[in-house]
């Protein structure tokens, strides 16, 4: 019976697997909504989140701590999002041609530098066992909740408070609202995009080490498969909303996690086809919202995707 659990497994299994393939859609997406809050767009998440994969995975292997690679990434990340602020300030230079370009960047220099690290392993991050009321196994497994999961679901919510109550959201606002009211306010907007895009940067790279010390576990150059740039799309379908964040991102978890979840009950035949399904929802979604209304309804004003 415990290796038959049919309907009930595959539920239990897409659950499970859903929140552990959303963490990182989690964090890219509201590293990109803190940006995109500013005014800028940043296409180079991806090669952030592979870079800060590789970098978490080699810190915490030659520190012997998964925390110290988490930070790592961090840092990493951080550095890229400073480095496509500074950019992107010069007059008349593309923000989104910037980010194509740090986009390929950053899978270069990580598949260039993470050589060394393919074959070794590298501690991993820790879970919170939810399945514990359960004594079958598949729920056991299915309900280990990284605790990265539950950090990314806290900072939704503070970043969903700093924009609406606290004077540093409010100052991100007006910046990515309009140039000329925040400059009329005493604001420097450049500098503000620059940390914007930090900060973003910085949780695109908490991401990739989610990726590579917890699920799947391993660095390897095919570690990403587009969540940096799916985010993007997450971000406009949720809508700039932190808290819509958090249902879209299990929304792409759980398609992602759609054809393991089948595999692991026996669905042999075909299964694989469901592999797509993150990539089939993110060209639905942009198609459903490509009406100018529709799809940019709650965008900030200086985001160069609005003009």
């Amino acid at each position: 019976m415990e290796g038959d659990l049919g309907l009930w497994s595959i539920l239990i299994a897409i659950i499970g697997g859903a929140i552990r393939v959303s963490t990182p859609f989690l964090f890219v997406s509201l590293g990109e909504l803190l940006t995109e809050r500013s005014g800028r767009i940043n296409l180079g998440l991806e090669g952030t989140l592979v870079f800060g994969a590789m970098a978490g995975y080699a810190v915490a292997y030659l520190s012997g701590s998964a925390w110290l690679g988490v930070g790592a990434a961090a840092l990493a990340g951080a550095l890229f999002g400073v480095l496509h602020g500074v950019i992107c300030s010069i007059p008349r230079v593309n923000d989104i041609a910037i980010g194509i370009a740090l986009m390929l960047f950053g899978m270069g220099i990580a598949f260039y530098f993470g050589k060394p690290y393919v074959q070794p392993v590298a501690p991993d991050l820790p879970s919170i066992p939810f399945g514990w009321w359960s004594d079958v196994p598949q729920v056991q497994a299915a309900l280990q909740v990284n605790v990265l999961f539950l950090v990314g679901l806290a900072l939704a919510v503070v970043v969903a408070w700093m924009l609406r109550s606290a004077r540093v959201g409010l100052v991100l606002r007006v910046v990515g609202d309009s140039t000329d009211a925040a400059r009329a306010m005493g604001l420097r907007p450049a500098p503000i995009r620059v940390m914007a895009t930090a900060a973003g940067g910085a949780l695109a790279g908490i991401g990739g080490a989610y990726l590579s010390l917890y699920y799947p576990g391993s660095w390897n150059e095919g570690i990403s498969s587009g969540q940096g740039l799916m985010a993007v799309a997450l971000v406009i379908f949720a809508r700039w909303n932190p808290i819509a964040c958090i249902w879209a991102a299990l929304l792409f978890g759980g398609a992602g996690a759609l054809g393991p979840a089948l595999q692991s009950v026996g669905v042999t035949e075909g299964y694989y086809l469901f592999y797509a399904a993150p990539y089939v929802l993110t060209l639905g979604l942009l198609i459903a919202t490509s009406s100018p209304t529709r799809a940019m309804a709650g965008a900030p004003g200086e985001l160069s995707i609005t003009k």
